[in-house]
């Protein structure tokens, strides 16, 4: 235990502070300061640490998907053993650069000291550990000790994917990560605003993973430029991790108008530009009445981003009543609750609406849209939406984008050619151990759990990984923690 009395002596939540809102909406650069880059900031981490208990039953741990080894890591980073601590932290979680950046922490939901105070700061502590880490030269490649003449091929590089190439390729599997786009990284380089995640975050990483061993093939997709009987034949096993890309879309009138689109269309080539790649022809929201349709995550990043590019105004709408600011009394510790949150992106800008819905775009006579027709809805008897009268109005928009989540992975030759079935919830079908109804061929993160967040995505790719050494070897000493119906039933 870090400190018998520190939950005692600190009762306050501490977080280091964000770069000033007037500053960093100017430029493209991490919302997030460093975590030890303050002063002070290392005895605020030291006070936070200490607040762990250590817990008999750590829920902490319980909470996280990848059953990360909170309380230990925590201990550690009390005592500024920076080592010890980035080696506890890299025994569960490939990546905790980006799930210290991008991840809703389940984990401090379900912390112990949250049942009567603010919890332990544990997504704060596991980003400053791995930049201490980075810093002090601690994270190093794992180079396999012995090759096993296998050869592995994932098609995808999200985090799911990458972590699978990772746990993998350390055992002394051949692998060749193969990327459609430009660049590895999946969404997490080009569906993440470039001040939540930064490139060279991720860049950092995959230079460890290169000087591994790990291949990657960028800009090959599977079932165009290589078709699907090649990839088998040219390797002993296929990962499938191409993500839940299908955004779902909002059948109402005038949606085929120009300037109304997922979400996606406008957020990654807004990351090319971000980063110096700018795309020809893509949409911009300057000197626009920007709308964004979902209150989720995605929107927030569509607000921070039409900021940064001088929107003329924002508007954000979500079709669920605001959520409390409290823990509801029917999600208890230690659930995930639904709460009020604010966003540094909402912190930006814009206005957020609640409680309505879209009925219609409106247009121009070039067929462009210029505004959105919506009205405030309420819950019925039967639990359904139902419209509120005379509450219908129009807001401005000539860029409207819809930010309502995934349905499931593109179909199409990848699909075809490797033998892949979908099912009724769109993702594709794959058994306990990940295995599909072709030999050899595995499935793993969002396309085959549906869309989940990052940290569930790392869990599985580190899970069909042992699954994939296991099939190849007759045995694994990878760590296994969970099996696809397991996600199923804790996702």
């Amino acid at each position: 235990m870090a400190d018998p009395r520190g939950f005692l002596r600190t009762r306050e939540r501490e977080l280091p502070r964000d770069r000033p809102v007037a500053v960093r909406i100017l430029d493209w650069a991490e919302v997030h300061r460093h975590p030890t880059g303050e002063p002070d900031a290392l005895a605020v981490l030291h006070r936070q640490a200490g607040r762990c208990m250590d817990c008999g039953v750590p829920f902490c741990h319980h909470a996280c998907p990848l059953g990360n080894l909170v309380p230990e890591w925590n201990d550690l980073t009390w005592r500024a053993q920076w080592r010890d601590a980035s080696d506890r932290l890299h025994q569960t979680n490939n990546f905790p650069e980006v799930t210290g950046r991008v991840c809703p922490a389940p984990c401090e939901t379900g912390c112990v000291l949250g049942i009567n105070q603010a919890p332990v700061t544990i997504r704060n502590v596991e980003l400053s550990v791995v930049e201490e880490a980075f810093d002090r030269g601690l994270v190093t490649p794992a180079v396999p000790q012995r090759m096993t003449g296998h050869t592995v091929a994932v098609v995808g590089s999200g985090p799911a994917g990458l972590a699978a190439a990772q746990q993998l390729t350390r055992v002394g599997h051949t692998v060749t990560v193969y990327e459609r786009a430009a660049a590895p990284g999946g969404l997490m380089r080009f569906g993440i605003p470039e001040y939540k995640l930064p490139a060279a975050v991720l860049e950092r990483r995959l230079d460890v993973m290169r000087a591994e061993g790990t291949v990657f093939r960028c800009g090959v997709e599977v079932g165009r430029d290589i078709g699907g009987d090649e990839l088998r034949l040219r390797h002993d096993a296929v990962v499938v991790t191409v993500g839940s890309t299908v955004p779902r879309d909002l059948g109402v009138p005038g949606r085929a108008l120009r300037g109304v689109m997922p979400a996606m269309d406008y957020l990654v080539p807004a990351n090319h530009a971000a980063v110096g790649e700018p795309v020809p022809g893509a949409p911009v929201a300057t000197g626009l009445d920007v709308v964004v349709v979902g209150g989720g995550d995605t929107g927030a990043d569509c607000v921070g981003t039409a900021v940064r590019q001088g929107a003329r105004s924002i508007t954000q709408l979500e079709i669920m009543p605001p959520a409390p600011h409290e823990r509801p009394a029917e999600q208890p510790w230690p659930t995930y609750p639904a709460v009020f949150k604010i966003s540094t992106s909402h912190e930006e800008g814009g206005e957020r609406l609640f409680a309505v819905s879209t009925t219609e775009f409106v247009g121009d006579d070039d067929g462009r849209v210029a505004g959105l027709a919506l009205q405030d809805v309420r819950r019925g008897a039967d639990g359904a939406f139902e419209p509120v009268p005379g509450t219908q109005r129009v807001l401005p928009a000539q860029l409207v984008l819809l930010a309502l989540g995934f349905t499931g992975p593109e179909r199409g030759s990848l699909a075809d050619e490797l033998g892949l079935e979908v099912g009724p919830r769109g993702a594709f079908v794959r058994g306990d151990d990940f295995t599909t109804g072709t030999p050899g061929v595995f499935v793993a993160g969002d396309c085959g759990r549906g869309q989940s967040l990052v940290v569930w995505a790392i869990a599985e790719g580190r899970a069909v990984a042992a699954a994939v050494d296991r099939h190849l070897t007759g045995g694994t000493q990878l760590p296994a923690p969970i099996a696809a119906s397991t996600v199923a039933l804790r996702a």
